[in-house]
C-alpha cells in the first residue's frame, strides 16, 4: 500500500469511510461490515472513519468491536459536533465543555484509550473556533486524541483553527462532480501543510455507474433525499458518468476505481476514504491506488466534469447551510 502525509501524520493513500456499515444508505450487514474493515487493514489501508453521528453512535460501537484485537494496526478517526435528533432535526455544537463530553463518549464505543485524529465534524458558528480547538488542544495533552481535525470548514475558519494548534487534516466532499475545494481549500491545505481527505470521492455511489435512477435506491436510503439523487437531476447527471464509464474501459478499470484515482491525483496531500460495506467493492476500490489515469482520459474528465457542471446541491438544503462556515 502506497501511503501519504496529512500533515505529519503518515497513513494508507486510501482510507475506509464506514459511514454506510450502519443504516443510512439502506440496511448493511453488520458481519460483513466487520469483515470488510478486517480485509481492509490486511490490505494495508489503515485509516479508518467514523462519527458520533453516524447512528447515534453505533457505527463508532461497531468500528470499536472490529478493531478491538488489531488496534495497532488502524489510524482511528471519528467525527464530534453533528447533532441529530431523533426527531430529525439537526444542529452544531462546538462548546467546549461538549468536545470534552463527546471525545469521552467516543472513546466509551470506540473501547480506545485514544483516537488518532479528531475532527469537528460541523463548524459551531455561535461559538468561535479559537474555543473549540483549544479545547481539542486540551484533550491532546491529556493524551486522549493525537492529531485535531476540521470538516467542511472554510478557508477563514481553516486559518484561525490552524492558528490556534496546527491542524492535521481537512475532510470535506470532493470528487468529479464536487469540486469546490479548488477554489481556495485544496491550495489553503497544501500552503498551510494541512493534509486533505477527501470524503465521496465516488459521488456517494453515483460515480460507480451503478445508480441509474432513484428506483436502484432503497426506500430507506437517505439518498432519497439529496438533490443530485432526484429524479430529474438523476437524468442529467447521468450523462456526466456515461463519459466517466467510457474512460474507464480505456484505461482498463471500473468507473470506481477511475473516479477515486481522479482524486488521488489531484495532489499528494490528498488521501480520498471511500466508504464501502462489503468487501467485494473495497477490494476493486484500493486498486485505485495503483492507476495512473492518462492524459487523454484527464483531459476528457476534465472537460466533462467542468466545477458546478452536476444537477443538484450536494445536501438538501438545511444541511447546505452547515457546510463551507
Amino acid at each position: 500500500m502506497k501511503r501519504r502525509l496529512l500533515g505529519s501524520l503518515e497513513t494508507s493513500a486510501i482510507g475506509l469511510g464506514c459511514m454506510s456499515m450502519t443504516p443510512i444508505y439502506g440496511a448493511p450487514d453488520p458481519d460483513e461490515a466487520v469483515a470488510t474493515i478486517h480485509r481492509a487493514i490486511d490490505l494495508g489501508v489503515d485509516l479508518v472513519d467514523t462519527a458520533d453521528a453516524y447512528n447515534n453512535g453505533k457505527n463508532e460501537s461497531l468500528v470499536g468491536k472490529a478493531i478491538s484485537d488489531r488496534r495497532d494496526k488502524v489510524i482511528l478517526a471519528t467525527k464530534f459536533g453533528n447533532i441529530r435528533f431523533p426527531d430529525g432535526r439537526r444542529d452544531v455544537n462546538g462548546d467546549p465543555a461538549y468536545v470534552r463530553e463527546a471525545c469521552e463518549a467516543s472513546l466509551r464505543r470506540l473501547q480506545v484509550d485514544v483516537i488518532d485524529l479528531f475532527y469537528v465534524h460541523r463548524i459551531d458558528p455561535k461559538v468561535p473556533i479559537e474555543d473549540t480547538v483549544g479545547a481539542m488542544a486540551d484533550l491532546k495533552k491529556e493524551g486522549k486524541i493525537r492529531h485535531l481535525g476540521l470538516s467542511e470548514a472554510s478557508p477563514a475558519t481553516l486559518r484561525r483553527a490552524h492558528a490556534t494548534h496546527p491542524i492535521t487534516a481537512l475532510q470535506t466532499e470532493y470528487s468529479l462532480w464536487s469540486r469546490e475545494p479548488e477554489d481556495e481549500l485544496l491550495g489553503l491545505c497544501r500552503e498551510l501543510g494541512v493534509g486533505y481527505v477527501a470524503y465521496s470521492p465516488m459521488g456517494r455511489g453515483f460515480l460507480t455507474a451503478t445508480i441509474g435512477s432513484v428506483d436502484d435506491l432503497a426506500e430507506d436510503d437517505r439518498r432519497r433525499d439529496h438533490p443530485r439523487f432526484h429524479p430529474d437531476n438523476i437524468a442529467s447527471n447521468t450523462g456526466l458518468v456515461e463519459v466517466l464509464r467510457e474512460r474507464a474501459v480505456a484505461e482498463g478499470c471500473t468507473a470506481a476505481q477511475l473516479a477515486i484515482a481522479w482524486v488521488l491525483s489531484r495532489g499528494e496531500h490528498i488521501v480520498p476514504i471511500p466508504g464501502t460495506r462489503r468487501r467485494k467493492w473495497l477490494e476493486e476500490n484500493v486498486k485505485a491506488v495503483e492507476l495512473v489515469p492518462s492524459a487523454t482520459t484527464l483531459a476528457a474528465l476534465e472537460s466533462a466534469f467542468a466545477p458546478g457542471v452536476a444537477a443538484g446541491t450536494r445536501y438538501p438544503a438545511g444541511q447546505m447551510k452547515r457546510v463551507h462556515v
